[in-house]
Parts: C-alpha cells; sequence; structure tokens
C-alpha cells in the first residue's frame, strides 16, 4: 500500500527546457489576452494626456492676467507642471501597478499558473520572461505619454514664451523619468501580487506605498525621515522632474538627482528579485 504524502511535488522534465524567446512570447501573448490591458492602458494614456493639454490650456487662458512675478515663476516651474501633472500621473502610476499585479494574480486566481509551471518547470526564467515583457510594454506607454504630453504642453504654451524646449536643462531628465517611472510602478504591482496573490491586497499594497505614504509623510522635521521619503518611487520622481530645484525646493533635506535615479533602479530590482523568489519557493 502505498502512503499519501501532502508534500506538492514539481513536474519533473521529460523535454527540452524552453527557450526564453519562447517564454517571452507566451507572456507576450498572455499579457494582451487580459482585458484590463486592452482597455486600462490606452483610456489611461488619453486621461494622463487630457489633464496636461487641461492645465496647458488655462494657463494659456490666463496667462494676459498673470503679474509679472507670477509670469517669471511659472517660466521656472510652470512648464514642466503642465507636461506632467501630479493628477494625471498618480492615475497612472496606480494603473502601472495594477496592470503588474494582475499579470501574477490573474494566473493564480484563475488556476492558469498550475498549468504554466507543469509546461515551465524553470518558474525563475518564466518570472524573468514576464517582468521583461511588463516592463517593455510599459515602458513604451510611460515613453509615448511623457513624449506626447510635453509636446502638446509646450506648443500651447509657446506663443505665450513659456514653452520650454527638449534641449533646456533638465528638461530631457524630466521626460526621461517620466517614462521610467510608469515600468517601475508596474514591477512593484507585480511583487506585490506575487507577494499577495490577490487582487485587491496588491492594488491596496501598492496604492498604500507609491501613492498615501509618500503624500502623508511630513519630511521637513526629521532627517530620518526625509530620507526614508527620499527613497519612495513618487518623491524620486518629483526630484527629477523638477529642474530649478535651487529656487522651488525648500525641502531642508532635498533628494539628489543620483539617489533619485537610484531609488528607481533599487525598487525596480527588489521588486523583480521578490517576485522570483517568492514564485520559485511557494506552491501555487
Amino acid at each position: 500500500m502505498t502512503a499519501v504524502t501532502g508534500a506538492t511535488r514539481r513536474p519533473t522534465v521529460t523535454g527540452p527546457p524552453a527557450r526564453f524567446r519562447d517564454l517571452l512570447a507566451a507572456e507576450w501573448i498572455k499579457l494582451w489576452s487580459l482585458r484590463s490591458t486592452r482597455w486600462t492602458l490606452p483610456l489611461v494614456y488619453l486621461f494622463v494626456v487630457g489633464v496636461s493639454v487641461n492645465a496647458s490650456l488655462a494657463d494659456h487662458r490666463n496667462w494676459p492676467a498673470y503679474p509679472e512675478g507670477r509670469r517669471e515663476m511659472f517660466r521656472l516651474y510652470g512648464p514642466v507642471r503642465d507636461a506632467f501633472p501630479e493628477a494625471g500621473y498618480l492615475l497612472l502610476i496606480l494603473a502601472s501597478a495594477t496592470v503588474g499585479a494582475l499579470t501574477v494574480v490573474g494566473e493564480y486566481q484563475s488556476g492558469l499558473i498550475r498549468a504554466t509551471f507543469a509546461a515551465v518547470p524553470a518558474r525563475r526564467a518564466m518570472v524573468a520572461a514576464k517582468a521583461a515583457v511588463l516592463a517593455a510594454v510599459m515602458l513604451v506607454l510611460g515613453a509615448v505619454t511623457a513624449a506626447t504630453s510635453f509636446w502638446m504642453s509646450q506648443a500651447i504654451l509657446a506663443d505665450r514664451g513659456a514653452g520650454w524646449s527638449i534641449g533646456e536643462p533638465g528638461v530631457l531628465r524630466a521626460v526621461v523619468a517620466s517614462a521610467v517611472l510608469v515600468p517601475v510602478c508596474a514591477l512593484v504591482g507585480m511583487g506585490l501580487g506575487a507577494l499577495t496573490r490577490h487582487a485587491a491586497g496588491a492594488v491596496a499594497a501598492a496604492t498604500a506605498v507609491l501613492v498615501l505614504v509618500p503624500m502623508a509623510v511630513d519630511s521637513d522635521e526629521h532627517r530620518w525621515i526625509a530620507e526614508a521619503y527620499n527613497a519612495l518611487p513618487l518623491t524620486a520622481w518629483l526630484r527629477l522632474i523638477e529642474v530649478h530645484t535651487d529656487v522651488l525646493n525648500p525641502d531642508p533635506y532635498p533628494a539628489t538627482v543620483t539617489g533619485s535615479w537610484l531609488t528607481l533602479a533599487a525598487w525596480s530590482v527588489a521588486a523583480t528579485l521578490a517576485a522570483l523568489t517568492l514564485t520559485h519557493r511557494r506552491d501555487p
């Protein structure tokens, strides 16, 4: 009589391992088979660009009523704020994290993950392919959104003498940072999805980490709080899009440009490693 154990056995590989490009193709198909991907990404793109255009049109319309002092201040920070409005980008952050979470959670909740692991026992390779496809798609979304928002906003402001060109100091950095923020948040969502395996839990955790905590923390009192605040993705992005920080940044413990780039990179790597580790060690 054969004893029955409670341990879950991983499938035995009977054929050649899947090539990484095959895993990339499979993850590409799975990502675009999600209804949320097909609908969310275009709608979020239109929303963010629409918010940017609306802000630029408002400043263009009100420009004759601005006193000279306000016009000078606007030329220091207004063009980038119109190009990358915080309200639009907060939605973009949450949408990116949600898509990232669903790439993992969707498979667990539907049970597809068992078939995936049966076909591809190399779990780390599968998660690496998922992360690569997710990051590439979201980087394209971020780049197209940032470029469109910047170009349209500056075109609107140009005849008021308030628009910026991409060649001005710090402007290209702001555009690139706005593009890179999107895949970073998507990877954070993927890592949280692997941790919670629950859509609502992953989205709630991503909302707290990416939006609520940065908006609630007071970083003016203590240096250690400021350093923790500066290590958050939203804070890093806000620092990178500021061009004239010597005038506009009264923070006693401001983040640095290099530190902000490292923060975005660290969150991406940490979230991907978390997804790799959790998926490899935990049974579906």
